[in-house]
């Protein structure tokens, strides 16, 4: 059960990783064209936070099941968080604006995609790579 779920959180990480990037490239577009904001700079951002959720949802389940704590986790658990964090302030932000736009969602997949890379990083696993922490 534990490596099934071990499988899932680290599996879930690509399409975290290709929406992420999908949404960057549509805000960068739009705001570098000065385009007018549309529904899916909503419906992007929205969908990147919540498949970011659920992967924390994930590593937080995997932990509380019995997966093997080491120190390094700190650094993930710490970082992984806080790109979520950034991700819904800037995003709720953005939205509540009368006239809401491309840059605060640029930053906030932007930021949280970087943060996220440095939470792989912090476990000693490249972002593409595929191993086992050991369990």
């Amino acid at each position: 059960m534990l490596t099934l779920l071990f499988k899932a959180h680290s599996g879930l990480r690509y399409l975290v990783l290709l929406l992420g990037l999908v949404a960057l490239a549509y805000f960068v577009y739009g705001f570098a064209t000065k385009r007018p904001v549309d529904k899916k700079v909503r419906i992007l951002g929205s969908s990147f936070a919540g498949l970011l959720d659920t992967q924390i949802l994930l590593g937080l389940v995997l932990l509380g099941a019995g997966w093997p704590f080491r120190p390094m986790l700190w650094g993930h658990l710490t970082l992984m968080l806080l790109a979520a964090v950034l991700a819904h302030v800037l995003l709720v932000i953005n939205r509540k604006r009368p006239q809401p736009g491309f840059l605060l969602p640029l930053i906030a997949v932007g930021g949280a995609l970087l943060l996220i890379v440095g939470g792989i990083l912090a476990i000693g696993r490249g972002v593409f790579a595929s191993t086992t922490l050991g369990g």
